[in-house]
């Protein structure tokens, strides 16, 4: 047996007990200077051991917080956190004298917030992982518009990207035998189309028509990070009432299926907003289908559209001239709260939202210069093509009211994505099919005057 391992243990129990005597005693309560005061020792402390109780205390003070102190403690991590000025100046003026790499690595060093240590320190107590996620959501949610603590996110963001590398994911399959404990949360967090209890969970979960994957990370357990449901189908659907529905099923078996369509990516922790998990998730997931199933041939979306229809009523108002009249005439029908249940004004709907549907996602663009619709800068950032848009492929109220009942396929060509995604990160070009391509032109034929062009 090692004994230098074993008194080296001992050694490291005995210190830790010690910490936790001094720092034991309890208050009867806290408020962010107590916070602020913990992370000043922790950041002073150099002792593994003693550095794994203060963060433990740091992080049971700050869950005791109520949002006003937590609020007072971000303004601290930004004040009293930050990176030094003057030592900043100094290594500056010590590395323009002699540009060598021992100099540069002191002012990268000099650079970085004592934040990112602190966060590094508080890491490294038991579940302190998931309890950082937690006080990042708590960050986005207190500070929200407040651009001077933007530093703050992105030391977060800096961090989380290393934490939440793709190589320490975990990909696992979700079925009716993963534990209940991981099954409600799926239920809880689904944000695409809300699962309806067991029975529908159950459905989405067949071994028949359906499968669900999820990240997961070694450091927060049975918390999924994000997850996927797809559903085996004959052809390209384009619509999504069928999939939700209940004993609905397009093949018997799953070796039947020649598509495998994505129909709702859920995003579990606000704390790790900003942290990409989707595009790999996806490319992973189509990996493992086609191993599964190899005669699967289509990859595909089957996605929302959301914010286009407030886009399309604050873009063309009633009266504003700025569409023929007929079709301004049509499009104030999609107030009618029983459109979809008439199909010949549906069909007149159809001819000019579908259009200014393909306008939208090709031309519309955002400060970046890339598509204004979130969901699209997704999935074309992975490398789909923009396949299809499909009219009344959502005819629940909220995708009425968010999408105008609009769908649209994104078409993932494992040969092709790199190609694409090159094309999009370089050029800004969106890859479509040419059915997307000619409802764009048959869009400027809605136009009045100099928009026609």
């Amino acid at each position: 047996m090692n004994m230098s391992f074993l008194q080296e243990l001992f050694s490291s129990i005995t210190q830790r007990d010690k910490m936790q005597r001094r720092f034991g005693s309890k208050k009867a309560s806290y408020d962010h200077t107590d916070l602020e005061a913990a992370c000043h020792e922790l950041l002073n402390s150099d002792g593994e051991a003693a550095s794994i109780v203060m963060a433990s205390r740091a992080l049971d003070i700050y869950q005791s917080l109520d949002d006003e102190n937590k609020r007072s403690f971000f303004c601290a991590l930004a004040k009293n956190f930050a990176a030094a000025p003057d030592r900043i100046d100094e290594a500056y003026r010590v590395y323009r004298s002699d540009r060598s790499n021992q100099h540069l690595a002191e002012l990268f060093k000099v650079c970085e917030p004592h934040r990112q240590e602190l966060f590094r320190r508080l890491n490294l107590t038991q579940g302190a992982t998931y309890e950082l996620v937690k006080m990042r959501q708590d960050f986005l949610a207190l500070m929200e518009g407040h651009k001077d603590y933007e530093p703050i996110n992105a030391d977060f963001v800096h961090l989380f990207g290393s934490w939440f590398n793709r190589g320490f994911l975990v990909l696992r399959r979700i079925d009716w035998t993963t534990p209940a404990s991981i099954l409600e949360k799926i239920i809880r967090y689904e944000a695409v189309h809300k699962i309806q209890g067991w029975d529908d969970l159950r459905r989405r979960l067949d071994a028949r028509d359906r499968r669900c994957f999820g990240f997961f990370h070694p450091a927060i357990g049975d918390e999924p990070l994000i997850f996927v449901e797809v559903a085996l189908t004959r052809g390209i659907p384009d619509k999504v009432q069928p999939i939700l529905a209940h004993g609905q099923y397009d093949i018997e078996a799953p070796e039947l299926a020649d598509s495998a369509a994505f129909y709702g990516i859920s995003n579990c922790q606000a704390g790790l907003r900003g942290i990409s998990f989707g595009n790999f998730l996806i490319k992973q997931v189509v990996q493992e289908l086609k191993q599964e199933l190899p005669n699967l041939k289509n990859f595909v979306t089957l996605s929302p559209l959301p914010l286009f229809r407030s886009w399309l009523e604050r873009t063309y108002p009633p009266d504003s001239g700025l569409l023929t009249p007929e079709a301004e005439t049509v499009l104030g029908h999609l107030d009618d709260p029983d459109w979809v249940n008439q199909p010949e004004l549906a069909e007149r709907l159809s001819e000019v939202v579908r259009p200014l549907a393909a306008r939208y996602l090709l031309k519309e663009k955002n400060g970046d210069n890339l598509p204004l619709n979130p969901v699209a800068r997704f999935h074309l950032g992975n490398g789909a093509e923009l396949h299809r848009i499909n009219w009344l492929g959502d005819v629940s109220d909220n995708g009425i009211k968010q999408s105008a009942s609009l769908m649209v396929n994104y078409l993932y060509v494992l040969e092709n994505i790199e190609r694409n995604n090159e094309k999009y990160t370089t050029n800004g070009e969106i890859v479509c099919s040419s059915s997307v391509r000619e409802l764009s032109k048959l869009g400027r034929k809605l136009f009045q005057g100099e928009l026609k062009k």
